[in-house]
């Protein structure tokens, strides 16, 4: 098998193309959410503690001087990081749970029961007849 044709049966397969799927759902929801703390959780946020604009909180190590640029911690963009982190691990947490209360109540639904098998049918079938019988 060539190189090309054992690629191109690793990528077909169905868990690969899942996969790849789930990793363009969760680039896309990363932005959604990176998006609604920038722009909803975060100033509020902000204005509660006395208008501070969490991006913008850092510790300068050095000052500039001259060409070179100033040194700074940037813990404000880790805060934001972490609030990122927190909602997209609750939205993770509640679509799990959603999705395994929904598959138990599929397990606790009564299956029906299964169909008769041919000597159930044909033993029934007789004994209708001798009830019949019996009747007459």
């Amino acid at each position: 098998m060539s190189l090309i044709q054992e690629f191109k049966s690793f990528a077909m397969r169905g868990n690969v193309i899942d996969m790849a799927v789930g990793i363009i759902i969760g680039a896309a929801f990363g932005k959604v959410v990176s998006s609604f703390v920038d722009n909803i959780v975060m100033p509020p946020l902000g204005l509660a503690i006395g208008g501070v604009d969490f991006s913008d909180l850092a510790v300068v190590l050095r000052e500039a001087q001259g060409d070179l640029a100033a040194v700074t911690l940037g813990y404000g963009a880790f805060i934001q990081s972490i609030v990122d982190f927190l909602i997209i691990a609750a939205a993770i947490f509640v679509a799990i749970k959603v999705m395994n209360n929904l598959k138990r109540k599929e397990e606790e639904a009564p299956a029906a029961p299964p169909a008769p098998s041919k000597e159930e049918v044909l033993l029934a079938d007789i004994r209708d007849l001798l009830k019949q019988q019996a009747e007459k």
